[in-house]
């Protein structure tokens, strides 16, 4: 069944159709909801290969298709790069719309419509001075670099295998950082590509003296991190962990992998203050990826709070699962020499 939507979705894009090729893709979709996983992703794969027929402007609409097929349980990975290499190529172009605009208008772009025909008139006939037809591919990027870079979201949630080595991340992030600035509907994209995987980090516990080696994946911002660091370290003193820190089990799990509804739940109690090698306070509100290195690794102090803080409950990201795992309690004496390297409490933040 699958197999004739995609051969009746070949056909409608060799013929440049439309119509048929968006009343395909979304047959394959309804056709897809009681597929298995291998039947699902080999047709996704399959799917992957559309975007090299199309024009980018309706690659970007069928790859809201693409990132919903990976959320229904496909294998993600086959569609990464003809979805980064469409997103990219869009966001190169939106960049020389926002130059094209500035330099004929002298006003910062426009906010995008990407259903109103109108919009694309106007916008591409303020572009003095470039072809018609470089004037609406400018303009048409603008307009559905959003709708491109949906399914990237999906996909990075769901794979950490995309996190740690998405292809074309080096192009993607260049041009990102181009038009980020012009476009804050873009920003939560910028920071899923800052999500550290199997990343090994020291975690040092002043007022005990202990040490802690973790591994963390899939932590979206540092609210997520301080709840799951409270986890790991927490238990009996003689099995060498930190007593009285344990948070709610529905909180770790809210910032791990389980249903993100913070309505339902208490807000998260900070359980310490997370500081860096250097002193610097680690900001809740920032993510992992700040953390510096000492020596080559990301250090994380815990310190007591300094004032009560608490949080609402969940995952920046909620289809990324967060993971942290103790790979090691650092005997007494690594740990000394690592509290030892490190700014003292107190120091200037």
């Amino acid at each position: 069944m699958l197999d004739h939507h995609l051969d009746a979705l070949f056909q409608a894009a060799g013929d440049r159709d439309p119509d048929r090729l968006f009343g395909h893709a979304s047959q394959l979709y309804a056709a897809s909801e009681d597929a298995d996983e291998p039947t699902l992703s080999a047709a996704t794969a399959r799917f992957g290969e559309v975007f090299d027929l199309v024009p980018p402007g309706i690659g970007a609409r069928l790859g809201i298709v693409a990132g919903a097929l990976a959320e229904r349980g496909a294998d993600p990975v086959p569609l990464a790069e003809p979805l980064v290499n469409q997103l990219t190529g869009l966001l190169e172009q939106s960049a020389r719309f926002a130059a094209a605009w500035r330099a004929a208008t002298g006003e910062e772009p426009p906010e995008p419509d990407d259903n109103d025909p109108e919009w694309f008139m106007g916008a591409a006939g303020r572009l003095t001075g470039l072809p018609e037809e470089e004037a609406f591919a400018l303009a048409d990027a603008w307009a559905t670099v959003y709708l491109a870079h949906m399914p990237i979201l999906s996909i990075l949630q769901l794979s950490p295998r995309l996190r740690a080595a998405l292809p074309g991340r080096e192009r993607l992030v260049e041009a990102l950082s181009a038009v980020v600035a012009d476009r804050a509907d873009l920003e939560w994209l910028t920071g899923l590509l800052q999500v550290l995987e199997d990343e090994r980090l020291i975690v040092l516990h002043r007022e005990s003296g202990r040490g802690y080696e973790v591994v963390i994946g899939g932590i979206g911002d540092n609210f997520q991190l301080h709840t799951l660091l409270a986890d790991v370290v927490s238990g009996p003193s003689e099995h060498g962990l930190v007593e009285g820190v344990r948070p709610d089990p529905q909180w770790v799990l809210a910032a791990s992998d389980g249903e993100v509804d913070p309505d339902d739940l208490d807000p998260v109690h900070g359980q310490f203050n997370l500081v860096d090698a250097y002193g610097k306070w680690i900001w809740n509100e920032g993510v992992p990826a700040d953390i510096p290195h000492l020596d080559g690794t990301r250090v994380v102090v815990l310190d007591p709070p300094p004032y009560e803080r608490s949080w609402s409950p969940g995952r920046r990201y909620p289809m990324m699962a967060g993971r942290i795992r103790l790979e090691r309690i650092l005997p007494a004496e690594e740990a000394a020499d690592w509290l030892s390297r490190v700014a003292p409490e107190g120091a200037p933040d």
